[in-house]
């Protein structure tokens, strides 16, 4: 559906789509309107062209990762796993990054019962840092969202307590898949050493 809609000549219309006769605006709104527009315009183009960029350059690097694959009579497919490829003479580095979002289902509340248990038990032996982690891994930002790499991260805690054990693996069946993203980022050797700058593509980097 347009968010446009059509102004007869002589006419702009405003916010809440009411129309005001040219004459009866000052010439400094009509400038304004007129930077904001040519600026926001130029703007979609860019944002077009990079997305068109990403989409080719994906197809591209999929399309090179399964030429290569076939060397050695394999079918890989899809958009598969993060990998980095160079120039012969290095001088470039092309970065794929595929990012996976993970969300947790009830099977969480689950595990931190049970965890909670566990600490009841052991406070009085317990460091406080560990409770510490604990509770901060079950915190939820402003969006009501859990974070999940330190969630996770309770995995690497070791304990011999069943319920403990129990609550790690109600954890690993809680995680599920909720969407990926994925990037491109292309770098450029700095002369001969071994650092490399990334070629910026976003506005704020440029």
């Amino acid at each position: 559906m347009s968010n446009t809609r059509t102004v007869p000549p002589g006419y702009k219309a405003d916010g809440q789509g009411r129309l005001t006769p040219l004459d009866a605006i000052k010439p400094i709104d009509l400038l304004r309107d007129d930077l904001v527009v040519k600026i926001a315009e130029r703007a979609k183009e860019e944002s077009q062209r990079l997305a068109d960029f990403k989409g080719h350059a994906f197809n591209d690097i999929a399309a090179f990762v399964d030429l290569s694959a076939e060397q050695y009579g394999v079918s890989l497919g899809g958009r598969k796993g993060n990998l980095t490829l160079y120039s012969f003479d290095q001088r470039y580095k092309l970065i794929r990054a595929m990012d996976e979002t993970l969300v947790f289902d009830e099977r969480l509340q689950v595990a931190k019962a049970l965890i909670d248990q566990c600490l009841a038990d052991w406070t009085a032996d317990a460091r406080p840092e560990l409770k510490a982690i604990i509770d901060r891994a079950f915190e939820v930002d402003k969006a009501g969202n859990i974070n999940t790499d330190r969630v996770l991260a309770l995995r690497r805690i070791q304990s011999t307590d069943e319920r403990w054990e129990k609550a790690m693996q109600a954890i690993s069946d809680s995680t599920m898949p909720a969407g990926s993203k994925s990037y491109i980022r292309v770098y450029e050797r700095v002369g001969l050493t071994d650092r490399y700058e990334q070629i910026p593509m976003g506005v704020a980097n440029v």
